[in-house]
């Protein structure tokens, strides 16, 4: 249940960062095939896929050296 809360709220938090403010934006205007940079939204979230990758791995292997210690 933890889990699923933290997750909704790193996803909520990055939801956040690219709602529209409240002013008006101006049409940027720009070269269409200019590049898009990755911002921190897009990093956070990979961020947060490597911390559960790698809470899951902690996890499994915590679980394989209890059950090993029972089974001796």
């Amino acid at each position: 249940m933890k889990l699923k809360t933290l997750l909704t709220a790193v996803i909520l938090v990055c939801a956040l960062g690219y709602a529209p403010s409240l002013k008006a934006q101006p049409d940027p205007g720009g070269d269409p095939d200019s590049e898009v940079p990755i911002d921190g939204g897009v990093s956070l979230l990979v961020a947060a896929g490597v911390a559960y990758g790698a809470k899951k791995a902690y996890d499994k292997r915590k679980k394989d050296r209890q059950q090993e210690q029972e089974v001796k």
